[in-house]
């Protein structure tokens, strides 16, 4: 890992984008070019203390996961990604499993939907991308290490109420189980997935129950109602964009217009930003 090299590039490709390319505000007090190191961060899902790190050379070995990040903030070209790959002692290499890595398009996408929650899910069921409403409806995926933010986790290990106290749960972890050993055949060689599975089979009578009847149906939600903590249900329509090219699912939840679902979920935009609004 070349440091100060490191450094140097990530600070030239953070300066030559303005930030009215990611959909920011320029505003009027900006004493750097380009973005500000905490906009990177947040653009990367990662902290402003580590990024801020890297950008002073004294971070530790970024993941795989990091760069991706990285590249995706900073609109690298394939070139620009291979070279920070190289620089941070972590040459690409083809996946072995599900992409995590989220197209730019469909993070502006899912930013400009103000009255919607939206999520993006890997082919094993972890968020990797969501935007605000989406936190203030469930919870700061920004807060969370990786593993906890396992759908299929939550859902078979996370105790009595694992998942938001949706009404389909049950539904929902029988499809989820179909659907990963679909993934699992896909990605043989994955040790993550591997892990992912070992961990269900261990921990959870109802998965090893479901596993065991070797389907792979996939039965959509088309509706669902969050039992949330502050603003009590909220019903919403489930709409599942598959996104083919990487294996993963844009899932974007909506209030029938004019209920109370969809004032609930107007009041959680204002909550969720003044609870979740901080640097990550």
């Amino acid at each position: 890992m070349n440091r100060a090299e490191l450094a140097g590039f990530l600070r030239s490709r953070r300066e030559r984008i303005a930030p009215g390319d990611v959909g920011l505000p320029a505003g009027r007090r900006r004493r750097t070019p380009g973005l500000r190191r905490e906009e990177v961060a947040q653009l990367a899902f990662i902290s402003t203390e580590y990024y801020t790190r890297l950008e002073q050379a004294r971070s530790p070995h970024p993941s795989r996961e990091v760069l991706s990040g990285l590249a995706r903030a900073l609109r690298l070209s394939d070139a620009e990604r291979d070279h920070l790959h190289h620089l941070a002692g972590e040459p690409p290499a083809p996946p072995r499993g599900p992409s995590r890595e989220v197209r730019q398009s469909i993070l502006d996408l899912i930013t400009r939907l103000p009255r919607s929650a939206a999520t993006v899910i890997s082919a094993s069921f972890e968020v990797i991308a969501w935007n605000d409403l989406a936190a203030a409806l469930m919870e700061d995926f920004s807060a969370l290490p990786r593993r906890e933010r396992s759908l299929v986790r939550k859902v078979f290990l996370g105790g009595p109420d694992p998942l938001y106290g949706v009404s389909d749960a049950d539904d929902f972890a029988r499809h989820s189980a179909h659907r990963l050993r679909a993934t699992a055949a896909r990605y043989p060689d994955d040790p993550e997935v591997a892990e992912l599975v070992r961990d269900l089979l261990a921990g959870s009578e109802r998965f090893r129950e479901l596993w065991a009847s070797h389907d792979v149906t996939d039965e959509p939600t088309l509706r669902k109602t969050f039992h949330h903590a502050e603003v009590g249900p909220v019903t919403v329509n489930c709409d599942v964009l598959d996104i083919a090219d990487r294996d993963q699912r844009l899932i974007i939840y909506t209030a029938t217009p004019g209920s109370p679902s969809e004032e609930a979920l107007e009041l959680l935009s204002v909550i969720g930003t003044q609870r979740i609004g901080v640097p990550r």
